[in-house]
C-alpha cells in the first residue's frame, strides 16, 4: 500500500508541474481565460492527501512498535 502511495505521489506531482506550466503558458495569452488557473488546484489536493499520509507513516509506525513492544512485556 505505501508503496502505491509514493507512485501515486509521484505521478501527481509530475501532472501537477504540468498544469502549472500550462496555465503560466495559457495566462500569457493576450486574452487569458481565468478559469484556467485553477486547473492545478486538484493535482494540489491529491499531493497535499498523499504528502501528509507519507509525512505520518514513520510516527504511526513509531507509535505502533512503541505499542506492541509494551504488550509483549
Amino acid at each position: 500500500m505505501n508503496k502505491t502511495i509514493r507512485q501515486i505521489h509521484r505521478w501527481t506531482a509530475i501532472a501537477f508541474t504540468v498544469t502549472v506550466i500550462a496555465s503560466f503558458i495559457a495566462l500569457a495569452q493576450k486574452d487569458p481565460a481565468i478559469w484556467v488557473s485553477y486547473i492545478p488546484l486538484l493535482p494540489l489536493a491529491v499531493l497535499l492527501l498523499t504528502g501528509l499520509y507519507l509525512f505520518a507513516l514513520p510516527y504511526i509506525a513509531r507509535r505502533r512498535g512503541r505499542r506492541g513492544a509494551t504488550q509483549a512485556a
